[in-house]
This record gives C-alpha cells, sequence and structure tokens, in this order.
C-alpha cells in the first residue's frame, strides 16, 4: 500500500519544476475552425523614438538641410589652426518654399575654417565600409573646395575626401571614401580649403551598405530583422504622427515623395510630448516617405496599410478640426493615394509612382481613415470618406479607429455606431498591464462572427504603467502577450489583422516604452516581445484547428494557453502552447482525425525562469527561441512544459 501511493505521487508531482498529473488535450486535426488570413500577424511602424531620422533611414547627418527651428543646430563651427571666417543662414523664401534655408560660408583663411555635424547622437561608423557625402552647393568665390573628414571620438581622421564645387548655379556634388575604424561616436567635418565663400545645402552621409544597397536608403540590419518577422502588412506612418499635435503638423504624404531636397521637414509631433523625455532635435526630414514605405512593405512580402489624416488633429493635444465643408482636400488626398499605390502610369498618380522609379502598381487593399479618433466628430467625417473611397474604390477595405482604449464609454460609443455602419475593419489597442493580457485571452471568443473583422492595431503589455519610462521589455511581458495571442489565432474568423507597438526605439534617443526592436548607432537587438511576434508570425499556418481541454478551448486554466492550426502548404499541424505559471506542465496531445506524422517533430522553445529577464545590447540572447526535435508515437504527443514558457510544435504529415 505505501508502495502504491508513493507511485501515485511520482506520478502526480516530480522535481524539479514540481509537474502536476498529466493533462491530455483533443486536437481535432480535421476540422477546420477558421481561415487564418496570411495578413494575421504585421508590422506597426511610427517615427517615434528615432525610429525612422536617426534610426533605420541611415542618413548620419542631423540638420542637414538647416530647417530645424534652431538653423544650426547640431552644427558648430569650426576654427582650427586660427582660422577666421564666417557662417551666415539664408532664406531663399518662394524660390523653395518647402527648403528655403541655406549656409553662407565665408573662409579668411586658406584652410581650417568650417562646421562640424554631430549626427544622431554621433555617428556609427564601420571600419572598412564606404561612405557616400554629397552637398548641394553654389559657389561664390572661385578656387574655394571642400575638404570633408571623418572624426572619431577621440578627434581622429577615419577617413577624407575632397569636393571642388565648380558652379555659381545649385548644383548637387557627390563623394566617397572608406572608413579606417569603427566607432559610434563619430561625426563630419565640412572644411573650406582656399578663401572665398560658398553657399550650401542638403549636406549628407550615407554608408554604402544599406537595405538592397538602395542610394540614399535605410539601414540594413534594422530593417532584416522586419524582413525576418515575414510580416503579413506593414502599417504606415503611424500612429499619432498621422494627426500632427495640430493639423499643420500632420502627415501629408505627398510632402514625402520626389526629391529629398524638396520635402519640407517638420517638428516631430514627439519633440516635446514627454516632460520626461525632451527631445528638441526630433524633426521628420520625410527621407523615409511614402514611396520608401511601399517599397519596404513589397521588399518584405508585406501588404501595404497606409493610414491618412482624416481631418482632425491629435485629440490629446489641440482637438483642432477641419470644418467638414473645407475636408475636400483631405478626402481628395486620400483617393490620390490610392491611384499612386494602383493607378496605372496613364492615370495622374500612377505616372508619377512610375516617374519615381516604380512603374509597377503596389496592389494597395486596404487603408485607415484617421488614427485614435473617437467621437461624433470622426464618425460623421469619416462617413465622408467611406463614401468617396468606396464610390470610386469599393474593394478597398478602410480600417475604423475604435480609439485610443479596448473599453469604456468612448469605445463602446464607436463600437456600436461602426457596426451599425456596417464598417469593414476596425483598430483596437491595449496598452495594458501583462496580467490584463492573460485575463483576455478570450476577448474575441464571442464577437459577432458576421460583423466587422478586427485589426490588433497597437499593443504591448506595460510592466509598470501605461506610458512610463520604466517599463521594460521584459519576459514577464511577453510571454502576457504570446498568451493573448493565442486568443487571436483561435479566433482569426473574427480577428484579421494584429501588430505590436511600437516598433523601434534608440537606446539614447526613446521617448515612450516598451518597444519590439531597440538599437544604437552601430548594432540591435529583437526583445523577448519581438521573438514572440515573430514566432507567431512564421508559425502561423493556414487554419485553426480546435484544442480542448475538457471540451473547452484552453485559454487560461491552470495558468495554461493554447491554440493549433494546420499548414495546407507544408502539409503539417502546428500547436502553439503558453505556461504562464511557475510549475512545470506535463501534457499529452491526441489527434483525431489525422492519418498520423513523422516520427519527429519539429519544437521550437522560448522560455526564461526569469519573469524580469530582458534582451539588451550586451546581452541580446537572453531570451531567443531554441530549436530541437521530439518524438510522436503516431497521433500521440507528450511533452514537459517549463514554467514560463512558450512552445510550438510542428508535426508533419505521413
Amino acid at each position: 500500500m505505501k508502495k502504491y501511493f508513493l507511485m501515485l505521487f511520482a506520478a502526480a508531482w516530480c522535481l524539479p519544476g514540481m509537474c502536476q498529473m498529466e493533462k491530455v488535450y483533443t486536437v481535432q486535426a480535421d476540422k477546420i475552425k477558421a481561415h487564418i488570413e496570411p495578413t494575421m500577424y504585421g508590422i506597426f511602424f511610427e517615427d517615434i523614438n528615432m525610429g525612422a531620422d536617426g534610426g533605420v533611414y541611415a542618413e548620419l547627418v542631423k540638420n542637414r538641410s538647416f530647417e530645424f527651428k534652431m538653423p544650426l543646430m547640431g552644427w558648430k563651427e569650426l576654427k582650427q589652426d586660427g582660422a577666421e571666417g564666417s557662417i551666415l543662414v539664408l532664406n531663399g523664401g518662394k524660390a523653395n518654399e518647402d527648403n528655403p534655408r541655406f549656409i553662407h560660408v565665408t573662409s579668411k583663411s586658406a584652410g581650417g575654417y568650417g562646421l562640424s555635424n554631430e549626427g544622431f547622437h554621433g555617428m556609427g561608423i564601420k571600419k572598412g565600409d564606404q561612405y557616400n557625402f554629397s552637398v548641394l552647393a553654389k559657389l561664390a568665390t572661385p578656387g574655394v573646395s571642400l575638404q570633408i573628414e571623418l572624426i572619431n571620438s577621440k578627434g581622429e581622421v577615419m577617413g577624407s575626401t575632397s569636393v571642388i564645387p565648380a558652379s555659381k548655379e545649385w548644383k548637387k556634388y557627390e563623394a566617397n571614401f572608406k572608413a579606417s575604424a569603427t566607432d559610434p561616436k563619430a561625426s563630419l567635418k565640412v572644411l573650406l580649403k582656399g578663401k572665398g565663400a560658398i553657399d550650401l545645402d542638403m549636406i549628407s552621409l550615407f554608408p554604402q551598405d544599406t537595405w538592397k544597397q538602395r542610394p540614399g536608403g535605410l539601414r540594413a540590419d534594422l530593417v532584416q530583422k522586419l524582413a525576418d518577422m515575414k510580416p503579413g502588412f506593414l502599417r504606415f506612418p503611424g500612429g499619432c504622427i498621422v494627426e500632427g499635435r495640430e493639423l499643420d503638423t500632420r502627415y501629408q504624404w505627398k510632402r514625402t515623395i520626389g526629391d529629398v531636397a524638396n520635402r519640407r521637414m517638420i517638428i516631430n509631433r514627439w519633440n516635446t510630448e514627454f516632460a520626461h523625455r525632451p527631445t528638441p532635435d526630433y524633426y521628420q526630414t520625410f527621407g523615409l516617405g511614402f514611396l520608401e514605405y511601399f517599397e519596404i512593405a513589397e521588399d518584405i512580402g508585406a501588404a501595404p496599410l497606409p493610414i491618412i489624416n482624416c481631418g482632425m488633429a491629435c485629440q490629446f493635444n489641440t482637438c483642432e478640426l477641419v470644418p467638414i465643408d473645407q475636408l475636400g482636400p483631405y478626402v481628395q488626398d486620400a483617393l490620390d493615394l490610392i491611384e499612386f499605390a494602383n493607378g496605372s502610369v496613364d492615370t495622374k498618380w500612377g505616372k508619377k509612382r512610375a516617374a519615381l522609379g516604380h512603374p509597377k502598381p503596389f496592389n494597395l487593399k486596404m487603408m485607415g481613415v484617421g488614427n485614435e479618433q473617437w467621437g461624433e466628430q470622426y464618425i460623421e467625417r469619416f462617413k465622408i470618406f467611406e463614401k468617396a473611397i468606396h464610390t470610386k474604390y469599393p474593394d478597398v477595405k478602410l480600417v475604423s479607429s475604435l480609439g485610443p482604449n479596448p473599453d469604456g464609454e468612448v469605445f463602446d460609443y464607436l463600437n456600436t455606431t461602426f457596426r451599425k455602419l456596417k464598417a469593414n475593419i476596425l483598430d483596437e489597442h491595449y496598452y495594458r498591464a501583462p496580467e490584463w493580457f492573460l485575463q483576455n485571452a478570450n476577448r474575441y471568443d464571442n464577437y459577432d462572427r458576421n460583423g466587422p473583422k478586427i485589426f490588433a492595431g497597437e499593443y504591448a503589455a506595460q510592466s509598470v504603467a501605461i506610458g512610463s519610462p520604466e517599463n521594460k521589455n521584459n519576459w514577464e511581458c511577453a510571454l502576457a502577450e504570446a498568451a493573448f495571442m493565442t486568443g487571436l489565432e483561435r479566433n482569426a474568423d473574427v480577428v484579421h489583422m494584429a501588430s505590436y507597438a511600437p516598433l523601434f526605439a534608440h537606446v539614447e534617443g526613446w521617448q515612450w516604452t516598451p518597444d519590439l526592436i531597440w538599437f544604437d548607432n552601430l548594432n540591435s537587438y529583437g526583445t523577448p516581445n519581438y521573438y514572440v511576434q515573430q514566432l507567431f508570425s512564421l508559425n502561423k499556418g493556414t487554419d485553426v484547428v480546435p484544442l480542448l481541454l475538457d471540451n473547452k478551448a484552453v485559454e487560461g486554466k491552470d495558468g495554461c494557453y493554447a491554440t493549433a492550426s494546420i499548414d495546407k502548404t507544408t502539409h503539417e499541424l502546428i500547436i502553439k502552447f503558453v505556461n504562464s505559471t511557475a510549475t512545470t506542465q506535463n501534457i499529452s496531445f491526441n489527434i483525431e482525425g489525422a492519418a498520423g506524422y513523422q516520427k519527429l517533430a519539429k519544437v521550437t522553445t522560448l522560455r526564461s525562469d526569469k519573469k524580469d529577464a530582458e534582451n539588451s545590447l550586451t546581452n541580446p540572447k537572453a531570451v531567443i527561441p531554441v530549436q530541437s526535435e521530439m518524438e510522436v508515437n503516431g497521433k500521440l504527443v507528450k511533452t514537459a512544459v517549463e514554467p514560463y514558457t512558450f512552445k510550438i510544435i510542428r508535426l508533419k504529415n505521413l
């Protein structure tokens, strides 16, 4: 009797990890519950945290066109070896209203006078890489040339070249050089050689090694991290950037295409948003503009999802509105954008796209009207946009905002109203504590299957509080998001899109935490949250099938969450399982409706014993996926899921 009791105890509990008695889950592999849209998991991009300028947009010179409110911000006058001269900031006014300022530099010495640029918290330079310098120049005095030097943080020259302007009219001059050292905090010197004067504008420095080697392009390591996620869509350009603090600083897509020298720069709306992170030097140059956004989406196989302003500035700031009778230009911008993306080269905006180097249409299928708007004023404006867009482009799906919160009076009003209007896609946002995500994995279980589809447009677990500068991208938050995402996938007939937000953050230039990918001037890393997003995207399958415990969905019982799908393309069954507890879960999956599976299954495990574990620049692999294999006994899968673990099992059909 004693021996029997000990055996029973051992079957129920085991050390370490205090394994519980085995639970048997059922997977009904032949019963399709819902189709998973190719767009299910995607990317939300916004120029916050130096995500564009100083981030993925690879320009190294800050304030290259002298259009900041303080025209020489980022620049310093240089007087080497006692050289003398002067710098004047001139405004050309109507001659170029999009880029009116330039500098007039006069040298009174043979050499050594000029200016230097600090970059974005320094310039990240790599030894052996080539760098492309360019400048718009207009010669005032014959015989003046430019000496270009890349300086490391010790003041030593680590690369140089020269430019010899020869025209008294504005002309672009280019040169390149190789860096002799690596430094994350380099700076650029532009020195005049010879006595005389010259006008300068658009002083620029790019690495040659950009994404797809495009001149003046994007930072390759950051875009590669996006490509590695294989996202279903790319939402751009935001976010609150779309709205602007006031309408004058809203995002206007037509000003972001064409020659970068003529893209009208504006202050970034995150410039003064947070008292704890003032960023007076944060502007939008729009070097990363709408053509580039469409190209990135095309490059990484993501459906483009542009968001356009609906005639409302940010309601957290000025609440500025365009009168209804003046909304026409805003609506026309939306119609023209669809033509820019999809129109033939015979159309006005299709011809413009072709002239910019992309004659092939971008196949735009959806668009957001407004970002995080609410209230009767939003509904009134949305109706006008919807009628105009669907009259001309009935197949374009429109995304409607349900406001900044996942519940409450504002949410309820918008949700009820848009459902009555038979809206296409509803955009829900949730920045909440990890516990909220664990408790809401069943959020969509009872949503109307015949109503609008859901876009989980912005979400991230907040370790401290919403928008707190102390929030961390720790494993507890990432694991809670994984648990929540099993509910998104299980309800894929309702939820068609989901994206974490924000995407990028510079370790020295951020305003908001947490964020998916962090970087400095040379390196980058994915957070645990990044790997959760990536694993869901890489393992979504094509169709959801039931995964049950006691004939119920697995949505938090005993701290466990799960979903299953089949992939009709690869002929696999994919099981995702989250153990949010401190106890190892001994489990088995009894698979029904399948002929059987190959003996070895592929397993991906993302876990940490420490809920506060984080990745960092110095330890980027603290929490990363680990690949392994496990044996399968016909249609029975037995495994142990360790504490605080997200596990994916892929079984190949016989």
